[in-house]
């Protein structure tokens, strides 16, 4: 090797290596930016769900005023010229460049998540938030004028930021978000922006006072092949459940949205058929998100039937047009069947709920990496192992259903071939 070119390959390191350190320092800078927004945003917008859900549990009478609240929300984003409302599968779109969701739509996503719970709608948070992410990352992104494959990577940063404070799960957050887009092919490029913007959202909910859900009191048992092959059973029953999910939401929103396409006429029909299931079901326990029956199911009771009367409650309100999100009635549902199941299959109620919550999630969002990681980061490390048998099962088992229709699947879950699909 000549002098000379030695000296040419040390300037080319010296200058891919000052370009990839601009890169880091720019990213850094933008995500601190994102995170901080998206955990303000996020923290605000969990304590906000909180406060509505406990305003209803103390309040119930406030289910026959749903029906009102399902006009504002139809008023709101009628007068802001929002005719198909995707979720999610939005935020998907902003990301392969093909939607845009204007920051002016924060509030009116918000506003109607609030109406949702504080009427006792049975929805989540988390799909709202994701969208709410989304369109920080994007506005932020419009501020400094990117072009549209670093608007891509704003976009996933926001999403991982609000689903970071939400949950209080950075990792998690950031994984999902990379994985979900395209299942098979994740955008690895994001990785230091979303985990970057997921911490400093984190931190900004944990100075908050937000601590995630406390369900590390889960006694994991020991490593048991015995144990193992129970956990799989229950994976596969999971991925059924999850299919299950899918279709009860997709089938029921399309019913109303053929037979109703007036909106205010379809939110009111939803908010009466909520009042009937409520005077049903008077507990209150399949109103709002829920949380409280997940923490029962993880310290091992559940009625038989709760997982099934929670997919009816959800899947009408959703359908009808209540905003809100899927995942944590997809919790709901995977702890109260992972708890029923899993005591008939010898298994330890509050453990199999732990592996119904991330089975169950799993297959109703095709992410497995994020899946596994969510296991660790809610419940410990310590029952990795059979969190990952029960999410490979069930990510298998699930097919090429998911809660979101934008969602493409990009490779085969059978064989090594290249598929490019868009979900069920």
């Amino acid at each position: 090797m000549t002098q000379k070119s030695l000296k040419e390959r040390i300037e080319k390191i010296i200058t891919d290596f000052l370009g990839l350190a601009g890169g880091m320092i720019k990213w850094l800078m933008i995500s601190v930016i994102v995170g901080g927004i998206g955990g303000g945003m996020g923290t605000i917008f969990v304590y906000s769900v909180n406060t509505a859900d406990a305003f209803f549990a103390a309040n119930r009478w406030m289910i026959y005023v749903l029906p009102a609240g399902g006009l504002l929300i139809a008023l709101m984003y009628n007068l802001a010229g929002i005719k198909t409302v995707k979720g999610v599968s939005r935020m998907m779109d902003q990301v392969r460049r093909d939607d845009d969701l204007s920051p002016v739509y924060i509030p009116i996503i918000f506003g109607s998540t609030i109406l949702t719970h504080i009427g006792g709608g049975s929805a989540g948070r988390e799909g709202a938030a994701l969208q709410i992410g989304g369109s920080i990352g994007e506005g932020i992104g419009h501020l400094f004028q990117m072009d549209e494959s670093d608007m891509s990577i704003m976009v996933l940063s926001g999403s991982a930021a609000m689903f970071s404070a939400l949950f209080c799960a950075p990792l998690t957050a950031t994984i999902f978000a990379m994985e979900v887009i395209s299942v098979g092919v994740m955008y690895y490029g994001a990785l230091l922006p979303c985990l970057a913007s997921s911490l400093v959202a984190y931190a900004i909910a944990r100075i908050a006072g937000l601590n995630g859900e406390p369900w590390g009191f889960l006694n994991m048992p020991d490593l048991d092949i015995i144990i193992i092959l129970k956990v799989a059973v229950l994976g596969l029953i999971c991925a059924v459940a999850s299919v299950m999910i899918v279709m009860a939401f997709d089938h029921t929103g399309r019913f109303f949205r053929t037979h109703l396409q007036n909106r205010y006429l379809r939110l009111l029909a939803g908010g009466a058929i909520m009042i009937v299931l409520t005077l049903l079901f008077p507990s209150g326990d399949f109103n709002g998100s829920g949380m409280n029956v997940i923490t029962q199911a993880l310290h091992g009771s559940a009625d038989w039937y709760d997982f099934l009367i929670k997919l009816v409650f959800t899947a009408l309100c959703l359908g009808t047009g209540y905003k809100g999100g899927e995942i944590v009635p997809t919790f709901y549902i995977g702890a109260a069947l992972g708890c029923t199941v899993g005591g008939l299959l010898g298994l330890d109620p509050g453990f199999a709920a732990s592996i119904g919550i991330v089975a169950t999630f799993c297959g109703a969002v095709n992410c497995p990496i994020a899946s596994i990681i969510l296991g660790i980061e809610f419940f410990g490390g310590g029952g990795i192992i059979y969190y990952a048998t029960a999410c490979a099962v069930s990510f298998l088992m699930s097919g090429y259903y998911s809660l979101y229709g934008s969602q493409k699947i990009m490779y085969s879950k059978t064989t090594a071939k290249f598929i490019n699909k868009r979900a069920k």
